[in-house]
């Protein structure tokens, strides 16, 4: 997780195709920075696994939408997300 200002980067690992959008907890990548684990209730077929984390996101941090952007990742498990710094405290543990 990187802070800038009043926007955050945040490392997520996604699993698709899940029953239910969830956090699945937290683990660290090859460097050891956190890595936040999401399962997502979409398939990862045109972007739609994509469009269902920023919307998953946004709802369970209580953001807009629009305030969340993919910046690495679209066709990846690992992504970098980029989101207001004030959400980063409703991340689960």
């Amino acid at each position: 997780m990187a802070a800038n200002n009043d926007r955050a980067q945040l490392a997520v690992r996604v699993t698709p195709n899940a029953k239910k959008s969830a956090f699945a907890g937290w683990t660290a990548d090859e460097k050891g920075r956190p890595v936040l684990l999401v399962k997502l209730h979409a398939p990862p077929v045109d972007g739609k696994a994509n469009t269902e984390l920023l919307r998953f996101l946004a709802e369970s941090l209580d953001c807009a939408k629009g305030l969340i952007t993919l910046l690495r990742g679209t066709s990846s498990r690992q992504k970098t997300v980029e989101l207001p710094a004030s959400v980063m405290e409703r991340l689960p543990k």
